[in-house]
């Protein structure tokens, strides 16, 4: 058996036309357009990467976007205020701090000055609070789009045995959490393992659903799936070079998943790829909670 792909390039476009439609007829019938500013501290080359094509994807949704970039000098105090300026600002309806700041910037205290209406990130403990306890405006990007993954490939959740390898606060947690709601697309067991799971293997053989964010490479081999799950993976690591078929001269980074692709695929029924599986859900989530705001601001949910 040679697993299905789940490719999350398709489906993030599939949302992204919705989205657009949504947000065209939000501009038309209520004058409303979605607001979103992405602040990048410094010129962390990944960083600047990722927010330009969060900003990309924004502009394409017809958004109103703003990127504001500050020198990684910048203090502390001065991008609370940054945040507080953005948080008072009616046309903006998201606001995202890309990370990592600088060391000498208390990431904790910045993303806990956004304001919780404007947190499209789902990292503000009030958005924690409430997804924890079902009420969840905004789920955080990543979880929200593997979710989707999984509603959209036509993946059973409920009552399904979901196996989930990390914990990190971006992911792990709230996947669990997100999973564990009784709700559709959701109502599973669900299971975390770690860095100190005794015999982790003996809980993903268990998995009909498994997610991995473990954050290093072949964490996951095909010993340690049962025949037949569905497998995510969140990972991305770069392993690599490669000369670009794209730009001749050019090389271009080897990416590979927390998975070993290659042989879980030959077990698994589903599987995502790395690159074009998660990766792309996470910004079209960003772009739907930004949606999400701008209707609540303006009383239509």
């Amino acid at each position: 058996m040679t697993a299905k792909i789940i490719s999350g390039k398709e489906i993030a476009e599939q949302i992204r036309r919705e989205l657009k439609q949504k947000t065209d007829k939000l501009v038309a019938e209520e004058g409303v357009t979605p607001g979103l500013v992405t602040i990048l501290v410094g010129e962390n080359p990944a960083s600047v990467s990722y927010v330009t094509a969060k900003q990309r994807a924004a502009k394409e949704l017809g958004f109103y976007s703003i990127q504001d970039t500050q020198p990684a000098s910048i203090s502390e105090d001065d991008l609370l205020a940054l945040v507080d300026k953005y948080n008072k600002d009616a046309a903006i309806h998201g606001i995202l701090v890309q990370l990592p700041l600088p060391k000498h910037i208390n990431e904790t205290q910045v993303l806990y000055a956004i304001d919780p209406d404007k947190d499209v990130d789902g990292f503000h403990p009030v958005n924690v609070g409430k997804l924890m306890i079902g009420e969840a405006r905004y789920l955080p990007c990543t979880p929200a789009g593997i979710q989707q993954l999984l509603i959209r490939s036509g993946t059973e959740t409920s009552g399904a045995e979901v196996v989930v390898v990390g914990r990190s606060n971006i992911v792990g947690k709230p996947i669990a959490n997100i999973l564990l709601q009784k709700k559709d697309g959701a109502n599973a067991t669900v299971t975390i393992c770690h860095t100190r799971t005794k015999d982790m293997a003996a809980h993903t053989r268990r998995a009909d659903i498994l997610i991995v964010a473990a954050g290093f490479p072949n964490a996951v081999t095909a010993d340690m799936v049962k025949e037949g799950a569905v497998v995510i993976d969140v990972g991305v690591n770069r392993v690599g070079e490669k000369p670009s078929t794209k730009t001749p001269g050019k090389m271009v980074a080897i990416l590979k998943g927390d998975v070993d692709f290659d042989a879980v695929k030959e077990k698994a029924s589903a599987i995502t790829p790395v690159p074009g599986g998660v990766g792309p859900m996470t910004i079209t989530m960003l772009m739907e909670n930004t949606l999400k705001s701008a209707r609540h601001a303006a009383g239509l949910e």
